[in-house]
């Protein structure tokens, strides 16, 4: 059975309070919907000071998705590291891991937008540090032993649910991140299909004496909406895709390299490139993938159309898979 996944950044420009918290209400049923139908993962993660009001506290939204669910993971990818407090964040991964009874995988990454930085005051030159000090405060805190930190002595509690810690995993396109996933022995997640990377982690496994695995996307990872009229779809909700696509683009300079990147320009554009696809429930089936991600609420899409997409893969794509 492949994994599936429903990713939810909550995205919607010109939001009233009132029309953003009706999106937020909805995400929450539809993972609910997605927990009753037997979806694996929902998927989330952290933007800072977007206009289009992109989530930026993906921890309280886990919390609430935990809360309507009992099944189902909830994925962070990718936490911006250096902007959090390292022992403040233990704390907060591990209460949601009991809450969860283990269900959250967070994947840290460093950013790639020196605008959020600037917002919290974080020194830009200083990721790289600060994302290692980060980490190897976040194992050593989920230990509830005693531990130095910052020419000090600190110890964290609870401990975690989840033996030995909560599942944790280094993000990133770079032999940095590729090396400090190594060094810890923590899985490593390539943000786009990248073997010559993983073939590097696994060299790098070797030269420090850890163990890890990777978590790369395939080659193709589209983010999939499903309809019963695709062409209808593009012309009617092609442009909040659009929207989101071009938000990328803006944030993401030529060397990064990600699994949704775009270089499209106009709806013709990015439908010809596929990294977003609307799709017919048998087509869907078809696609044969070991990975789905639905991105039922891309761009500001209305709440209602984001149904439309969830019920159509829950009753006519999730039966198909399994067989």
């Amino acid at each position: 059975m492949p994994v599936t996944v429903v990713r939810f950044n909550l995205v919607e420009p010109d939001a009233t309070p009132a029309s953003l918290a009706a999106r937020y209400r909805a995400a929450l049923e539809m993972a609910a919907y997605a927990d009753e139908h037997g979806i694996t993962t929902v998927q989330t993660e952290e933007h800072h000071g977007a206009d289009n009001n992109w989530l930026p506290s993906p921890f309280a939204f886990a919390a609430a998705v935990f809360g309507a669910t009992r099944r189902l993971a909830v994925t962070v990818s990718a936490i911006i590291g250096p902007l959090h407090d390292p022992l403040r964040l233990a704390e907060e991964i591990a209460v949601l891991d009991l809450l969860s009874g283990g269900r959250l995988v967070t994947v840290a990454g460093i950013g790639y937008r020196p605008e959020e930085y600037a917002l919290f005051d974080v020194d830009w030159k200083r990721r790289g540090k600060l994302q290692d000090e980060l980490l190897d405060a976040l194992l050593k805190a989920w230990t509830g032993e005693p531990f130095e930190y910052r020419g000090r002595t600190v110890r964290i509690t609870p401990r975690p649910y989840t033996d030995p810690h909560p599942l944790l995993l280094v993000g990133g396109s770079s032999k940095a991140a590729a090396r400090r996933a190594a060094r810890l022995g923590l899985p490593f997640f390539p943000s786009a299909h990248l073997p010559e990377l993983e073939a590097y982690y696994k060299e790098r496994l070797v030269e420090y004496g850890t163990e890890g695995w990777t978590m790369m996307p395939a080659a193709e990872t589209p983010l999939l909406h499903v309809a019963e009229d695709p062409d209808r779809a593009w012309a009617q909700y092609g442009r909040h895709f659009l929207h989101e696509a071009r938000t990328y683009a803006s944030w993401q300079s030529g060397d990064i390299r990600s699994a949704v990147k775009s270089g499209a320009s106009t709806v013709e554009e990015l439908r010809a490139e596929g990294v977003y696809r609307i799709v017919t429930p048998e087509e869907c089936v078809a696609l044969g993938h070991a990975n789905y991600v639905l991105h039922p609420l891309s761009g500001g899409m209305p709440v209602e159309e984001g149904w439309r997409s969830l019920r159509l893969f829950c009753e006519r794509v999730l039966p198909g898979l399994g067989d």
